[in-house]
């Protein structure tokens, strides 16, 4: 589920929007001003809508504020000047009013596939997984992981927002040889895997429990 921001200061139109990209999948958090958008711009999004009509500040600002989210303009200005200036100052793309949905969809759609196959690294707080080489940091020093450590780890990394079931992981992480994991060896392994990447691991913070589920990547990374 990917984590958008949306900064959209017309209520009509934020509404509308919220609830049609929450239909596909999305999660959405909507703000209205510059300021707003700034300071939410600081947590883990995958992705920002931004509207450069703002009422406190020009979205142009935010652009040159922001650096490490994709962000796709949403404007009623299209003239070349303005689309030009907003794709220099780093938009990823520019989407002008009035525009529909599922056209604005498809783009974010390629926009977060560029960016998967752009980064093979996956941040977790001061955790690192770098898929490519199936190699963790935690705060830039190598962690060894056993391979079924790792494979539950990616499994949950992979999809940060999903509550996965103890089943979902076991059956993830059965593999061809059909070496398996039960449920109280899976309780181990979470145990030894919190001890080695968490700060707390009485207090988990990147493996969280969800109770009489099965666990999730936690939110407040």
């Amino acid at each position: 589920m990917p984590k958008i921001l949306l900064v959209e200061d017309d209520p009509s139109i934020s509404m509308g929007l919220k609830f049609c990209l929450e239909q596909e999948g999305f999660c959405i958090t909507n703000v209205n001003d510059g300021e707003s958008a700034l300071k939410e711009s600081k947590e883990n999004y995958d992705l920002i809508l931004l509207d450069l009509n703002l009422p406190d500040m020009h979205g142009f600002e935010i652009l040159k504020r922001v650096k490490n989210i994709p962000v796709i303009c949403l404007t009623a200005n299209d003239s070349e000047v303005s689309i030009v200036q907003g794709l220099d100052m780093g938009a990823y793309d520019y989407v002008t009013k009035p525009f529909k949905t599922r056209e604005l969809i498809s783009r974010m759609n390629a926009v977060l596939r560029r960016e998967k196959k752009q980064t093979n690294l996956i941040q977790l707080g001061n955790l690192t997984i770098d898929v490519n080489l199936g190699k963790v940091k935690k705060n830039e020093r190598e962690i060894f992981l056993t391979r079924m450590e790792y494979k539950i780890l990616l499994t949950l990394a992979m999809s940060p927002h999903v509550v996965f079931t103890r089943e979902q992981i076991l059956s993830d992480i059965w593999d061809v040889k059909e070496e398996y994991v039960n449920d109280n060896t899976l309780t181990v392994y979470i145990k030894r895997l919190r001890e080695k990447i968490e700060d707390d691991p009485n207090h988990p913070k990147i493996i969280e429990t969800v109770r009489k589920v099965g666990y999730k990547i936690g939110d407040n990374l």
